[in-house]
């Protein structure tokens, strides 16, 4: 986007507005059930829930969108959608993603076997489905949220509050947005404890921050890390499939993110961190 062509500093409200409000509502049938307070036909609810779950996550794309058309005009629709063209993040960028999220994803899976815990087995059915998966993870699979979070909001938050505060407050209006999953049956969220994602969010933000402004401003770069992270999660397993269980394996995992975005944001020079 052209910063001479909106003001950073007035953080565009309209677009937590619409990303609420699409993915919550679409998510909203699923959770009545989960809260007790509506039942409908479970078999139409559990092959409806999984294409709401990923629907919903388009929200905050379509919050960047419906904000750049009403704020800066339909012409600069097309030029933000242009910037997710550009892959040429630098082979520094590619090696932080692979390397940075499969060593935290690995650790998280490995360590806790010293310790007498299970190490989980692979949930994919074997590796050579690796590339779809991850091809799907970033486009379908978590990745398609940072057209808004990284690609659109992040610099308003940057700019109006500093580099960190603004990231952390974007780590919390994430995990937030995030939810009304836990009261799905057919989310993942319902296995992990909310403070430890949340710890997690604020990590992940702080190392998509870092994998932008790496990449030299190219968003398409938080789109395939944020891919890339969900991606490795069935590999190397971080979730026991219980919510009666304490899930060391999932705690360790948000804790190395917290630490690998921790490390990664102090590189970020003055200079390029706005």
């Amino acid at each position: 986007m052209n910063p001479e062509t909106f003001d950073r500093k007035r953080v565009p409200v309209r677009f937590f507005v619409v990303t609420f409000l699409w993915s919550w509502l679409l998510w909203l049938p699923f959770v009545l059930p989960g809260l007790g307070i509506w039942g409908w036909n479970e078999s139409l609810r559990d092959s409806l829930s999984m294409p709401a779950i990923i629907l919903g996550a388009f929200g905050p794309g379509l919050g960047a969108l419906y904000s750049i058309r009403t704020l800066q005009g339909k012409s600069e629709v097309k030029r933000f959608l242009k910037t997710f063209l550009a892959i040429d993040f630098g082979w520094k960028v590619w090696v932080g993603i692979l390397a940075g999220l499969g060593l935290a994803n690995f650790l998280a899976w490995y360590l806790p076997g010293f310790f007498g815990y299970e190490r989980l087995p692979m949930l994919l059915p074997t590796l050579y489905v690796f590339p779809i998966y991850w091809l799907v993870m970033i486009f379908f699979g978590g990745g398609q949220e940072e057209v808004g979070w990284r690609g659109y909001i992040m610099p308003y938050l940057e700019t109006k509050f500093g580099l960190w505060p603004g990231n952390i407050l974007l780590g919390i209006i994430w995990a937030i947005w995030h939810a009304p999953l836990w009261f799905i049956a057919a989310s993942f969220q319902i296995y992990m404890p909310f403070p430890a994602f949340l710890i997690g969010c604020i990590g992940l933000s702080f190392f998509l921050s870092w994998v932008v402004k790496a990449s030299h401003q190219k968003p398409m770069s938080a789109l395939v890390a944020h891919g890339t992270s969900n991606a490795f999660m069935p590999v190397f397993p971080s979730l026991v499939l219980a919510t009666d269980v304490f899930q060391l394996h999932f705690w360790l995992l948000e804790f190395l993110m917290l630490g690998i975005g921790i490390i990664a944001l102090l590189t970020v020079k003055k200079s390029n961190a706005l």
